[in-house]
């Protein structure tokens, strides 16, 4: 094989494969069970990295992610069940550490802040495509007006 081609696979490989190697926690974090496992990492995709704040400790590699990691895994090998866990991080983080924040009267803003910007980006299109439109009403003249009526007859009589 050419030398070229080797290390143009090589590099495909590392490429192809290292968002799968990235993804998962290292060797050390990792459960024996494989259904706590599964849990635990359920539990990390709903949590926020609080260094990170847009990473969940799931995605981080933060080591405040790292601690909060573990301590859901204690939890977890403690019995506690996943609401129960969620519950204990809440109370010690706030609900900011939650990746999905719940419907109360202070994220009540976050929630309606996607229909409000539809709702007010639809309002400045509409009054745009009615400036618009008003603007071209008002540019007519006599002559444009002239023109258009000469194009109406000329389209009737054929």
């Amino acid at each position: 094989m050419r030398p070229d081609l080797l290390i143009l696979t090589i590099f495909l490989v590392v490429l192809t494969y290292s968002p799968v190697a990235l993804a998962s926690p290292p060797p050390d974090e990792q459960m024996v069970d494989p259904g706590m496992e599964i849990r635990a990492r359920e539990l990390y995709r709903d949590l926020r990295c609080v260094v990170c704040q847009s990473q969940s400790i799931d995605e981080s590699n933060a080591a405040l992610a790292a601690d909060m990691r573990d301590k859901v895994r204690q939890r977890l090998l403690a019995g506690d069940s996943n609401a129960e866990v969620l519950a204990w991080v809440r109370e010690r983080y706030g609900d900011y550490v939650l990746m999905t924040p719940p419907l109360q009267a202070n994220t009540l803003f976050l929630w309606l802040l996607p229909f409000i910007a539809l709702i007010g980006g639809g309002a400045v299109l509409v009054s745009f495509v009615r400036r618009q439109a008003r603007q071209a009403g008002i540019r007519m003249d006599g002559e444009d007006e002239a023109e258009l009526a000469r194009l109406r007859d000329e389209e009737g009589q054929s």
